[in-house]
């Protein structure tokens, strides 16, 4: 993806602000060389940030003429307005090695025999993972095949198969569960529900044979 950007001479809590009255997001780019600041339109900016690429990906951006690629690092909103306050971009080039939070993208999980066969429901408890690799070979995303998943079946970390290059991030010896599968739980109510009745059926009887004794 390709955005274009301005050089920011002026710094301070006032210009920032006369820069959001104008529409404007003050920000910076750092990494290889001296950081720059710099500015961007805000309402380029604010849909550019929906976008899942955008946040995952090595992108272009065209300053004073040049284009370097840069990587999103953070950004700021207002607290309750849809405004953004800040961004922070990075310089990278194929000899940087960087760490990464990518989104997870989930694929044959319909055709596994725990959805096919046992009607089971899978539960996607993580949904980005954190990963370590070459800027040339960051993915936009990493996709995760679901098609071998089993009844009662939790895929961890140590499961998944990775793109070469590509390392998942561990913090200390830590193995978390990415999808789990289990039972359906309309399956549980539907049993419940005839021992309510039968119980509600009995209630019933039994004051009924007392209104009759009297």
């Amino acid at each position: 993806m390709k955005f274009t950007a301005f050089e920011r001479s002026v710094q301070g809590t006032g210009a920032s602000r006369r820069l959001r009255n104008a529409a404007k997001v003050p920000g910076i780019v750092y990494g290889a060389g001296e950081p720059k600041m710099i500015e961007l339109d805000h309402n380029a900016l604010f849909f550019a940030l929906k976008k899942e690429a955008f946040h995952s990906s090595i992108l272009e951006m065209e300053l004073a003429g040049q284009v370097e690629k840069v990587l999103l690092r953070d950004f700021q909103m207002h607290a309750w307005k849809p405004i953004v306050m800040h961004v922070d971009f990075q310089r990278v080039d194929e000899t940087t090695r960087l760490r990464k939070k990518v989104p997870l993208h989930f694929e044959g999980e319909e055709n596994s025999p725990a959805v096919k066969t046992d009607k089971c429901v899978i539960s996607h408890v993580a949904t980005e993972l954190e990963i370590e690799c070459l800027a040339s070979q960051l993915p936009e995303f990493v996709t995760i095949d679901l098609s071998g998943l089993v009844k009662n079946q939790t895929l961890h970390l140590n499961d998944l198969k990775l793109p070469a290059g590509i390392k998942a991030v561990r913090h200390g010896t830590l193995n978390p569960a990415i999808v789990s599968v289990a039972l359906p739980k309309v399956e549980e109510e539907v049993i419940a529900a005839p021992v309510v009745a039968a119980e509600k059926g009995k209630g019933k009887a039994k004051k009924d044979e007392k209104q009759n004794k009297k």
